[in-house]
């Protein structure tokens, strides 16, 4: 089935979220949506999916212009889609999540889930994903979870699947396999549409690429062009994509973590008997899927977990048992992974976002005033030192881009007397350009010899800053290995499997 979009264009109040765009998916082809976030890919497939109208332009399926006015009209017209974040109930097994929302009745109006059965093993078989119909969700592998989805959508008849940024939550081994189920599904003759802003992905297994950005389509590129020209459609201007750093020069050791185990108010461990070191200019980076005991490490470090036990010791001094407020004061500079509900207020203005952590004395407060000269002449420094781009430092953070944002957070922690930085995912969500500019701050940073622990699900990001790799799997230390270890290693590490040789 062939699907055209025609001049989409869908406006959030005076946001123009999607602007007259236009594509056309063929069957059988994999069409990549390339771009940042918030570049307006999820908004256009979101109105694809029914979850959205659109102001103004049409779908053809076919030729033929269609209305979905929900998700149910675009099932039932052949239009499958593969979130994100999957959507699926964990204690319901893969055949009742088949038939959710699809519900066939035998006799005496009773479900007939045997009918489920059967419709799972055939595409199963079909495509070879070895998934059981009787398996329960929530005991399945991420990956497999993730075909479960797939088997959903294929099981009504989709002819268009929409595959909504896929390897977010996959290991390297889980993605290569995606890309060849796509690959299969193409085959069949469905027509795929692939977003996702992860270049490698895209020269991978593309057939044609449509580049969006701030919501209009900036161009078609071929699968054959380089990432530096992709990336450059993508932002608007050439980006160096290659994070260049010296071999560390290393210091003592700064940070030392032993027995580290951090559990909820529930008694669930997330972070089970850590110990690891990190030495004056040195990045320690930490990979892994999501979920396996990252946020748990890092709020510990910060002070923000009430149930630890174990040691932190910066500097020779435990941290363990101290508030946030003294962590920081001891030199602790911290990015957190979301940046809008822990690392700013929306409607504060970015110069004083800037003070944020540093608003109960020198140099911006004195006898309980502030020193707003002082703080006006920092924050305009920053502003140009780390490009964020405004109107000026009055202007509130909630209404700069990701990008922008995330630059006044790494403005602020960078800009303090540091002993220690913490950075989670300290790119999610922001442009190449971005990208390029905050991984030269985190290098600096290492370089002025500050010990750097950097915590991040992208295994490029990982690969690119880390002196040092630690694996981590259902809240354990899998392994501590050189930052020249091959990604497949790195990919079995992550599911859980001890490397031969492990340097600690």
């Amino acid at each position: 089935m062939q699907l055209t979009l025609r001049d989409i264009t869908k406006r959030f109040g005076s946001l123009v979220a999607n602007d007259r765009i236009s594509l056309t998916v063929e069957p059988g082809e994999i069409h990549c949506l390339l771009g940042e976030n918030g570049a307006g890919k999820s908004t256009l497939m979101n109105v694809l999916y029914g979850l959205y109208q659109a102001d103004e332009g049409e779908i053809l399926l076919d030729g033929e212009p269609r209305k979905f006015s929900g998700p149910g009209d675009a099932i039932a017209a052949g239009i499958g889609m593969v979130h994100q974040h999957f959507m699926l109930v964990p204690v319901f097994t893969v055949a009742e999540n088949v038939m959710l929302g699809n519900e066939s009745t035998g006799l005496a109006g009773s479900l007939d889930l045997d009918a489920a059965r059967r419709r799972v093993r055939e595409i199963s078989e079909r495509f070879g994903f070895h998934v059981s119909p009787d398996a329960v969700v929530e005991d399945l592998p991420v990956g497999v979870q993730q075909r479960v989805e797939i088997i959903k959508a294929l099981s009504r008849d989709a002819k268009v699947l929409v595959f909504d940024e896929p390897t977010a939550v996959l290991t390297p081994q889980e993605t290569d396999e995606l890309m060849q189920i796509m690959r299969q599904l193409r085959e069949s003759g469905v027509a795929i549409v692939f977003i996702t802003h992860k270049l490698r992905e895209v020269r991978e297994v593309a057939d044609r690429i449509t580049v969006i950005r701030l919501g209009k389509v900036v161009g078609e590129a071929s699968p054959k062009a380089s990432n530096a020209e992709l990336a450059s459609l993508m932002v608007g201007r050439p980006v160096e994509l290659t994070v260049h750093k010296d071999p560390p020069r290393l210091g003592d050791d700064a940070l030392v973590v032993e027995g580290l185990t951090v559990a909820d108010e529930t008694g669930l461990v997330h972070v089970n008997d850590l110990s690891f070191t990190v030495r004056g200019g040195e990045v320690l980076a930490v990979a892994g899927v999501q979920g396996n005991g990252q946020t748990e490490l890092t709020e510990a470090l910060l002070g923000l977990q009430q149930h630890v036990l174990g040691s932190i010791r910066l500097d020779g001094h435990e941290l363990v048992g101290r508030g946030v407020r003294s962590i920081l004061d001891a030199g602790v500079g911290f990015v957190p992974e979301d940046r809008q509900v822990d690392g700013l207020v929306g409607t504060f203005s970015i110069a004083e976002n800037l003070m944020l952590d540093r608003s109960f004395g020198k140099p911006f407060v004195q006898l309980g005033a502030v020193d707003r000269g002082r703080l006006r002449a920092f924050a305009e420094t920053k502003l140009k030192e780390y490009d964020i781009r405004a109107p000026g430092i009055g202007t509130k953070a909630g209404n700069l881009s990701g990008g922008n944002q995330q630059k006044v957070v790494v403005a602020r922690e960078l800009s303090k007397d540091l002993r220690l930085l913490v950075a989670a995912q300290p790119t999610r969500g922001v442009d190449v350009g971005s990208i390029e500019f905050i991984h030269q701050q985190i290098v600096a940073a290492r370089d002025s010899g500050i010990p750097v622990v950097v915590v991040s699900t992208e295994l490029d990001e990982v690969v690119a800053l880390a002196d040092r790799i630690m694996v981590l799997y259902r809240g354990q230390v899998v392994g501590i290995v050189p930052a020249d270890t091959p990604r497949d290693v790195l990919g079995l590490m992550m599911t859980g499997e001890r490397p031969t040789e492990v340097v600690a």
